[in-house]
């Protein structure tokens, strides 16, 4: 009996406006730059943010998302509070953003800067 393997779904999908910009970041990037990285380091009111940075190493845990423009990778330990998120670049004339639809998320602060699971 032959066993067939599918594709596992990306723990957060990407919406065209966050993978153009994840190009342009890849663009100006720091030559020792393989990627972008998403995490949720313990910070801010609410306990968890969202922090999008340069990584000039892969880690073997993380989740690796092949985009049009580069390399996303999502921080193997955050994963669990991103399953099922998505991610957009978010631009008007005051602000600009990458801006989180969580379902794991219970919370958030006022600002919008860090949320609780």
């Amino acid at each position: 009996m032959a066993t067939t393997t599918r594709a596992r779904p990306a723990a957060l999908t990407l919406t065209p406006k966050a993978e153009a910009r994840i190009a342009s970041l890849m663009a100006g990037a720091p030559a020792d730059a393989i990627g972008v990285k998403l995490s949720t380091p313990r910070r801010g009111c609410s306990g968890l943010a969202y922090s999008v940075d340069y990584v000039t190493e892969a880690v073997p845990f993380d989740e690796r998302i092949e985009t049009p423009g580069g390399t996303f990778f999502v921080d193997g330990g955050s994963i669990l509070y991103l399953i099922g998120s998505q991610m957009d670049w978010v631009e008007d004339d005051f602000t600009a953003g990458f801006v989180f639809q969580n379902p794991n998320a219970k919370g958030s602060c006022g600002c919008g800067e860090s949320f609780t699971v």
